[in-house]
């Protein structure tokens, strides 16, 4: 039997105040961090892209298995009978929709089993296969009927077990985008173990017995159907959520893991040595400027006209007044000294100057 809805309201009004502002706090860190981090939005990565693609194709799949269509059939609803029926008149009311009015042999086998009050019962809580196929279930042990039903009961749910691990494998999205997937499969497989749990625990503390007063069909609970509806949504919704999270952390929106000291050290170490390389092939074409004759001849050149543009325009009137004005009015020219001064002397004392700006911070 599920919570009553008195029960759900009251664990809502006692918790809800106290888990509403830590979720709404924990979201708003989340989307915060990639600013923080210095992080930018980004396209979906490939390898991403491919595991968001199949969690949301099985969560498709799962919400379709929640639709009437693909559901087992109930032979209370589609002959409008009551649960006291007798036997005899439901299943002649279930062949006159049978093709040719002939049931089936899943019809024979299930009206085998409608011998007692008790066998409609355990139909309501385990569904029309369990109740039909099962060889050696009684209605006198009706434990015997889960445990026939676990194999059906959790097949789905190891199947989204192994979509998870496929999705969230580096195997799938490789080394690169690792860091933004693999993050996810643990609370993903705890989140599907304990949905797993709580549907078999669903299913075997339900009381069948709270159907034998319903006097009038819509009074029945059917509870199969309401289950196996609940079971492939839940499943839906965790895969699309999972897919929605992988999204979000693989385009760097959201729940970004910043990265480590050491792989910090990295990228600037790499910055470091291309700007060298940069420093030295800019050495290596000076050098070779200086030591040809040609080159040399006119890279003198090209700077002697230069310094011939820059004075004839700077005896410009305009010029003039212009730069008198910036000197006069807009330019600190004491804060530019100041600070080409320091400048030349970290460049020409590096060490000195570190040591000082060491200290300096120290005291500060």
């Amino acid at each position: 039997m599920g919570i009553p809805w008195g029960t759900i309201k009251s664990l809502v009004i006692f918790f809800g105040p106290i888990l509403l502002p830590k979720a709404i706090g924990y979201y708003r860190r989340a989307r915060a961090a990639p600013r923080i981090h210095g992080l930018k939005v980004r396209p979906l990565p490939p390898p991403i892209t491919r595991a968001v693609t199949i969690l949301l194709v099985v969560s498709a799949v799962f919400l379709l298995r929640t639709l009437p269509i693909f559901s087992p059939e109930n032979i209370f609803k589609v002959t409008q009978s009551r649960l006291q029926i007798p036997a005899d008149v439901l299943f002649t009311r279930l062949s006159a929709l049978r093709p040719g009015n002939a049931l089936t042999s899943a019809d024979l086998a299930l009206r085998a089993k409608f011998a007692s009050l008790e066998s409609r019962l355990l139909y309501l809580q385990y569904g029309p296969s369990v109740l039909a196929t099962c060889p050696f279930c009684t209605s006198d042990e009706p434990r015997s009927y889960l445990y026939y039903a676990l194999p059906d009961l959790v097949t789905p749910h190891l199947f989204n077990l192994a979509t998870i691990a496929l999705a969230t494998s580096a195997l799938l999205t490789g080394p690169a985008a690792s860091r933004a997937v693999t993050g996810w499969r643990q609370p993903a497989t705890l989140t599907a173990v304990v949905l797993a749990a709580a549907d078999v625990y669903w299913v075997a503390t339900y009381n069948h017995a709270a159907n034998a007063r319903a006097l009038r069909l819509g009074e029945i609970d059917f509870f199969y159907w309401t289950a196996h509806a609940a079971r492939y949504l839940g499943l839906a919704a965790l895969d699309a959520l999972l897919a929605l999270a992988l999204y979000l952390s693989g385009t760097q929106r959201a729940f970004v893991t910043p990265p480590s000291a050491a792989e910090r050290v990295e990228v600037a170490v790499r910055a470091l040595g291309a700007a060298k390389g940069m420093i030295n092939g800019a050495g290596v074409v000076k050098n070779t400027v200086l030591r040809d004759e040609e080159l040399r001849g006119r890279s003198n050149a090209y700077w002697a006209h230069e310094v011939r543009l820059t004075r004839e325009m700077m005896e410009e009137r305009e010029v003039i007044e212009g730069v008198q004005d910036a000197l006069l009015n807009r330019i600190d020219i004491r804060s530019i000294e100041k600070d080409a001064e320091n400048y030349a002397k970290a460049v020409l004392n590096p060490h000195k100057g570190g040591e000082t700006t060491v200290k300096e911070e120290v005291v500060g």
